[in-house]
């Protein structure tokens, strides 16, 4: 069997990956709070998970649980019920429904379950319940707090000691807290936000304690592989490891912790707080799905991504090119290749070998044209025809043939006066919007770049 290697943010190093149990794989990926829109930042976790479930499917075949939750209980959504004077309900059920568009235009596999916080709030009160019978955490003034104290391998994630943490950001300040880095597993609700019946009053869970509680009933007490982006370590994945190896009495949680780089915009990070987000939704409206899938897979997931119109621009072109050689999916074929994602999913480097495949096929080796159409479409690429493709292509562009005849002729008469700075420059214009001209035999022709 193939060796897929992964960097385990626990260890800090790549590790080759040795499964629980190899007839059934077990993957958790933390999926959206559904508040607002998804933004492009949030789907680079979207791909690089999908790619690590397809990878895994290739290497395990059916035997992998892919689990992805959502997040339909949080302070964000009560702030944004509030704001935006809707209901809990139209705003999580809209912003679900955009999610899953926006899953479909990149061309995401369903994960095997995507289970909703607002289903297992029985399971959530149940495992508040054990921690303080445990003695790992406590209730003050309503709150039920986990007491990171009494877990004495708190921070082995973030690699950090506990003296070195800070309260801050995503971590709740407040008086009632015996420490300071204490996290909430258990709070009031007023009578307006959504809330539970449970032994310390009317309330809601904590952000944190979902991701334990849906993870171990879909996955186990301990599994293979957590994933997230690199902004969830600390305090997000720390306090999942905390509460649920105290509540199990076990050694580990996941045995894998995968992250991926964050996106940025101008070099600095793509986030809500920043106001510099790009919606999944505007970006592939702007430039495809695929377009959008392949500038997220340009990079190794573990390192940061600039986003830019060049960086699109550039996807843009390769998929132009790669479609002239598409063909109506076959077989799937034996893919050498894949061996280059199984080296902790070094996307750059199966990109490359993309390239060369097609460099190989462009020559008239059918054989090599199937391959290269199989590794377009394991990564997720291909997932529309070559007419559809085009048609697209079409639809983006905002100027009417019409326009396009009458530049033309506009750039006939420009070159018959010998204005051939300004016959030029009406072709790079042209060009820009996405039209190419082509002079064949003293007459001149056009196409869609």
């Amino acid at each position: 069997m193939n060796n897929l290697k992964l960097t385990n943010s626990l260890s800090r190093k790549k590790e080759i990956f040795k499964p629980i149990n190899s007839k059934r794989v077990s993957l958790y990926a933390c999926g959206p709070t559904v508040y607002d829109y998804p933004h492009v930042g949030n789907a680079r976790s979207l791909v690089v998970f999908d790619l690590l479930f397809r990878v895994l499917k290739h290497v395990y075949g059916k035997n992998v649980n892919y689990v992805r939750n959502i997040t339909d209980v949080d302070d964000k959504i009560i702030e944004a019920s509030k704001k935006n004077k809707k209901s809990i309900n139209e705003i999580t059920q809209n912003i679900t429904k955009i999610f899953h568009k926006d899953c479909e235009s990149l061309n995401c596999l369903k994960p095997t379950t995507e289970p909703k916080a607002t289903e297992h709030i029985d399971g959530m009160i149940k495992m508040t319940k054990s921690l303080i019978e445990k003695k790992f955490a406590y209730v003050n003034g309503g709150n039920v707090y986990f007491s990171v104290s009494s877990f004495k391998d708190y921070g082995k994630l973030s690699n950090k000691k506990l003296d070195e943490l800070k309260s801050g950001n995503r971590i709740e300040v407040s008086d009632l807290k015996k420490n300071p880095m204490d996290f909430v597993l258990w709070k009031p609700s007023n009578k307006e936000d959504p809330g539970w019946e449970s032994p310390w009053g009317r309330g809601r869970p904590g952000w944190h304690l979902e991701c334990s509680v849906m993870s171990e009933k879909y996955l186990g007490k301990i599994f293979d592989i957590h994933g997230g982006g690199l902004d969830l370590i600390f305090p997000h994945h720390e306090n999942e490891i905390a509460q649920s190896c105290c509540n199990n009495s076990t050694s580990s949680f996941a045995n894998y912790w995968v992250h991926n780089g964050f996106v940025t915009f101008n070099k600095e990070k793509m986030s809500k707080s920043l106001g510099n987000i790009i919606t999944i939704s505007d970006a592939v409206k702007k430039y495809t799905g695929q377009v959008v899938r392949l500038a997220l897979l340009s990079a190794h997931y573990s390192q940061p991504l600039d986003w830019n119109d060049e960086l699109l621009s550039n996807q843009k072109n390769t998929l132009d090119k790669w479609y002239n050689l598409y063909q109506e999916q076959k077989n799937s074929e034996t893919l050498d290749a894949i061996n280059v994602l199984l080296d902790d999913l070094n996307t750059p480097g199966f990109i490359a070998k993309i390239h060369e495949l097609y460099n190989q096929a462009n020559t008239g080796d059918s054989d090599k044209k199937s391959l290269f159409n199989s590794a377009c479409r394991f990564i997720g690429l291909f997932n529309i025809s070559k007419t559809e493709w085009q048609n697209l292509k079409k639809k983006q562009i905002k100027i009417s043939e019409d326009y396009i005849e009458s530049k033309i002729e506009e750039r006939i008469k420009a070159k018959n006066s010998g204005n051939y700075d300004i016959a030029d420059k009406i072709r790079d214009e042209l060009l820009k919007s996405g039209i190419l001209i082509e002079d064949e035999k003293g007459k001149t022709k056009w196409r869609y770049k």
